[in-house]
């Protein structure tokens, strides 16, 4: 395979793409191996993506596994007792998404129980466990969970509480440790596991905000009227907070870049679809001219499509910018969210 065609092929796929088709080349046993090693969120994002690989073709592996080889050669010779050697390979294989936890995990031999068992269940496995909780243990559940995951879980718990439950996670700020330990021994009696001494900073306007941006588009609306309803400076705070696609638009060059390499061109056309002129020309000014030619033809050769699955398409894109920023690589400006 030339280096050319390497290059070509890499560039088509994403990191995360890129470690699901490396997994699915080590076979079932060496996979299970390097899975059981990652958090929660990573095993259920690789999961997705491998299973979402289709007529995976030679020069893909072999591109694959090249560029994986070629990014290990800066480790120790084995690679094998370096902290530094493991951090970056989850980064490359994960695109850098919580690269601390993953650590942790493999590093410190951290175990998942208590509250973390959570972020192993499905959504609705963990609305059925708080159900019928009191709504602040309910809020502290969802402010403890990653914001997408809470996304997931609030349309699982009556629409009727909906609400309540975003309006008192806004106005969380910590928990402390008696609460936390309570909220803990509830999960025990399902689970085992224990829980810290210190207090614990979560909820808050922001985490609103960040639970807000990965509900279902019609959700997320009807939620924020019933918010500025109520409290109409708090709808503003948190509606100032969220990042939406059309904020792509004052993500600097460099940031739309890394965006770009992470996102494959099918969601890109379907994101752009509905997106506006500002939008547009933003990422078409950080393609090659080539690749930006090929990207408005696509455009402009795309019959209709229906609304939810634009809305998925730029929800997705979100995701990836909202992952990267996370980990550092880069920074997310305008609607006020805050710099890193």
């Amino acid at each position: 395979m030339s280096d050319a065609k390497a290059v070509a092929v890499n560039k088509e796929m994403s990191g995360l793409s890129r470690a699901a088709v490396l997994l699915l080349s080590l076979g079932e046993l060496n996979a299970a191996e390097v899975l059981k090693h990652l958090g929660p969120k990573e095993v259920q994002r690789i999961g997705i993506a491998m299973a979402s690989q289709r007529n995976i073709s030679k020069d893909n592996v072999i591109s694959v596994l090249d560029h994986f080889l070629e990014s290990i050669e800066g480790g120790t010779g084995l690679g094998i007792g370096s902290d530094e050697y493991i951090r970056a390979t989850l980064k490359q294989a994960l695109g850098g998404d919580k690269a601390d936890a993953v650590i942790d995990r493999i590093l410190l031999g951290a175990t998942t129980k208590g509250l973390d068992t959570l972020k192993w269940m499905d959504p609705r496995g963990v609305a059925d466990i708080i159900r019928f909780e009191h709504p602040q243990i309910q809020s502290i559940v969802l402010s403890y969970l990653d914001p997408d995951q809470a996304a997931q879980v609030l349309p699982h718990l009556p629409e009727n509480t909906q609400m309540d439950l975003i309006m008192r996670v806004a106005a969380l700020e910590s928990v402390q440790p008696a609460a936390l330990q309570e909220l803990n021994d509830i999960m025990e009696r399902q689970f085992s596991g224990g829980t810290g001494s210190k207090s614990k900073k979560i909820g808050g306007i922001k985490k609103t905000a960040d639970i807000m941006n990965y509900l279902d588009s019609a959700i997320e609306s009807r939620l924020m009227e019933s918010i500025k309803d109520a409290d109409e400076d708090l709808g503003q705070e948190i509606a100032d907070l969220m990042f939406v696609f059309d904020n792509l638009a004052e993500v600097d060059d460099r940031g739309v870049q890394a965006i770009l390499r992470e996102v494959s061109t099918d969601v890109l056309v379907l994101a752009l679809k509905g997106a506006d002129d500002e939008v547009q020309e933003k990422i078409f000014k950080n393609m090659s001219k080539r690749a930006s030619e090929l990207l408005r033809d696509d455009l402009e050769a795309m019959g209709p499509v229906k609304l939810s699955e634009v809305e998925a398409a730029q929800k997705e894109i979100l995701t990836v910018a909202r992952r990267m920023a996370d980990a550092g690589e880069i920074v997310l400006g305008g609607s006020g969210e805050e710099m890193v």
